[in-house]
């Protein structure tokens, strides 16, 4: 095994992290400005120190250095909804709500099912039948401005994101040698004017990354607008129905991917028609001064609707259900667009490129010569037994040989079972990884000392066609 000295010393000689071994939790990048202060540091290092030969169960929530950042709907979401919170990068976000008459507590920590998997299952379903309301206000943001704004990030996107104004786009970031850097979306508002929504786990990798590649002929100003804006997401069947109560814009006439700003009560909000969950919903972007007369609105109209808080387990195993990517955890810097499964994003026929393509188009060659790919993510179902859960670090069986581990996962209340994302790889003597590959195999994951059949698929076992989300 290649030790830290040796791959920073690559990394030096190269001027790029190794693209065969995963750095996301190595990468400098990593840290926020707040981890540097000195009480957080004695604090935070004390405390990970004394768990490191302790069981490590899958929820462990840390105890130091906590509420070193809050959003604007904190002390509603704990006292109203009666949240359970974790640290999210610092923020104190929702995992889950406890009932009323229930206390938002953890009772005993497990790698089964702990005291609150019913409310999580209930929040997950309110999602995909109904409507919930996620504060997502962790979540990095950069506004990109300048007269080289949009030429300067359609370079480094796969994605065309200087199209029409009021466009969102999802797009990766890779470096220049092809491999993955980031997985987010761009947003067109003005034609000198952009907002990049990362996940809250690269917020400074993203910032770099876009620093890195400015000189001195750009004119483009970057700004951390993170802790401007609160986000409050909507989503589920009766989103629309929801918003159009509270607004006195047409949602009707408010296709998907859609960025425009919309009257609530007495406030503004840029309001985004996109989804992490693969129903149809919106993503309110909110000026923190009006944050909360926003979501008092929201609350007192959602009464009529049955409208559900739901908080980031609910998160996790909808987006998980839909196979939806989450980089630094179930794709990083060892893998490509292609493998990753997101070639789609990709436009080879903009007029300067982006960072990375001729590696892209290398790759796509030798793959249709080969008939396939040696790598591909898949998603991992558990068809047969509802009880057993997945975390991460599973093996996976194909005719009784180990082929990938299970890089993340969460139990699909839909689906009726634990699902995941694997990164399924195969020696070049073996041949590419197709459909037939899989479906000619048999496929089991080892929990414990039990092995258990699953299924195995290149596409989304839920609504694989995403109709829910552009109805």
């Amino acid at each position: 095994m290649e030790g830290l000295g040796h791959i920073l010393a690559r990394w030096i000689r190269d001027g790029s992290a190794p693209n065969d071994i995963d750095v996301t939790g190595i990468n400098a990048s990593r840290f926020h400005k707040y981890q540097s202060n000195i009480e957080y540091r004695e604090l935070r290092s004390a405390e990970a120190l004394a768990e490191t030969y302790k069981v490590h169960y899958p929820d462990h929530i840390l105890s130091t250095c906590r509420g070193a950042k809050k959003s604007p709907f904190h002390d509603r979401l704990k006292l109203d909804a009666q949240a359970y919170f974790r640290d999210v990068s610092g923020w104190e976000s929702p995992a889950w709500y406890a009932p009323l008459g229930e206390k938002a507590e953890v009772t005993r920590e497990s790698f089964g099912r702990e005291n609150w998997f019913p409310y999580w299952e209930a929040e997950h379903r309110a999602c995909r039948d109904n409507v919930a309301l996620f504060d997502m206000s962790f979540m990095s943001k950069f506004m990109v401005q300048g007269n080289d704004a949009g030429t300067f990030l359609n370079r480094i996107s796969t994605a065309n994101v200087n199209g029409e104004c009021g466009e969102i786009t999802y797009t990766q970031w890779l470096n220049e040698t092809g491999y993955m850097e980031a997985d987010l979306t761009v947003t067109k508002l003005e034609e000198d004017k952009f907002m990049v929504v990362a996940t809250d786990t690269m917020h400074n990798h993203v910032l770099s990354h876009m620093r890195r590649r400015l000189s001195a002929s750009h004119h483009v100003f970057i700004s951390d607008v993170t802790g401007a804006y609160a986000q409050l997401n909507i989503q589920g069947p009766r989103s629309r129905e929801l918003l159009q109560s509270l607004t006195y814009h047409d949602m009707s006439d408010f296709p998907f991917r859609k960025a425009e700003d919309i009257d609530i009560g007495l406030a503004r909000a840029l309001c985004m028609r996109i989804t992490y969950v693969g129903e149809l919903g919106y993503e309110l972007f909110i000026p923190v001064e009006q944050a909360l007369h926003v979501y008092d609105r929201i609350i007192e109209k959602g009464k009529e609707f049955n409208l559900q808080h739901a908080g980031l387990r609910a998160l996790g195993s909808l987006r998980m259900e839909k196979a939806y990517r989450d980089y630094g955890h179930d794709i990083d810097n060892t893998d490509t667009i292609l493998e990753s499964g997101l070639g789609f994003t990709c436009d080879f026929e903009k007029s300067q490129g982006f960072i990375g393509m001729e590696h892209v188009l290398e790759q796509t060659t030798k793959a249709k010569a080969d008939g396939g790919l040696q790598k591909r993510m898949a998603q991992v179902f558990l068809h047969e037994h509802e009880e057993p859960l997945l975390h991460h670090g599973e093996i996976i069986y194909r005719n009784g040989e180990p082929v990938s581990d299970v890089r993340s996962a969460s139990y699909g209340h839909t689906l009726g079972g634990a699902v995941g994302l694997t990164m399924l790889e195969r020696q070049n003597t073996n041949g590419p990884i197709t459909k037939k590959t899989i479906q000619e195999g048999t496929w089991e994951v080892k929990i414990g000392n039990e092995m258990y059949p699953c299924t195995i698929s290149l596409a989304p076992l839920y609504d694989p066609k995403s109709l829910r989300i552009k109805v």
